[in-house]
């Protein structure tokens, strides 16, 4: 196995970036999520403003997220989120642990995507792994990735939402995607990760799958369902 693609989400439910190279900390790749969308003092997600999906979402050369290749403070950028999201719409910077639904790490496989029919991107993964066959990831929980100096733990297959039916491209809507996930992958796809070990990863590594029992993910930060979290 190797690592197939490397993405970045430097906005939350914004368009993430390809990289050819990461690092790995405690809190999933370095750079990742570092903004949000607010609306009335309330976090908003691709979820429920399907909109967002279309931005541009990347990483400056100082490390700050672009927003169709602006800073995100941009007052053009303001006008673009509202008519994204709606009156109220603003990029608001962010980087307590809740910003991640679940685990600050997704991970996929080529495999479980091709059996999915439909883009990968649907599944906004960070990490795709390649030469995994078929549905194999579904019996990775509880077991760990060696990504050079890197140790990645895999905790759950992760539910998946209303998010995956929206298409990366053209942002037209199919619900039929999430019923086949519901119907053919009983409504999860791709796994929920930790960093175990930080690290430094690029597109081509090779990938082992461990047999390990590692401590679980820390309880005090990634809450599933807290305030913050949105699913998107």
């Amino acid at each position: 196995m190797y690592v197939k693609e490397l993405w970045r989400f430097p906005v939350k439910s914004l368009r993430g970036e390809p990289l050819t190279e990461a690092t790995l900390t405690e809190n999933g790749v370095a750079g990742d999520r570092l903004v949000h969308v607010r609306q009335r003092g309330n976090v908003v997600t691709g979820r429920t403003r399907h909109r967002l999906l279309g931005l541009s979402a990347t990483t400056g050369p100082n490390g700050d997220p672009l927003i169709e290749g602006l800073p995100w403070q941009h007052p053009a950028v303001g006008r673009a989120l509202v008519e994204a999201a709606g009156p109220g719409a603003e990029a608001v910077a962010y980087q307590g642990p809740e910003r991640f639904d679940v685990l600050p790490l997704l991970v996929a496989t080529d495999g479980a995507i091709e059996a999915f029919g439909y883009n990968g991107r649907r599944l906004r993964p960070n990490i795709v792994i390649g030469d995994v066959p078929g549905l194999a990831e579904r019996s990775w929980p509880g077991k760990a990735l060696r990504i050079g100096d890197a140790l990645i733990g895999l905790y759950t297959l992760r539910a998946r939402c209303i998010v995956t039916t929206i298409d990366p491209d053209t942002g037209e809507q199919d619900l039929n995607v999430l019923r086949r996930i519901h119907n053919q992958f009983e409504s999860r796809l791709a796994l929920n990760c930790w960093v175990a070990q930080p690290g430094t990863i690029a597109v081509g590594d090779p990938v082992e799958l461990l047999e390990a029992t590692l401590p679980p993910p820390n309880p005090g930060g990634w809450i599933v369902g807290a305030p913050y979290a949105v699913p998107g």
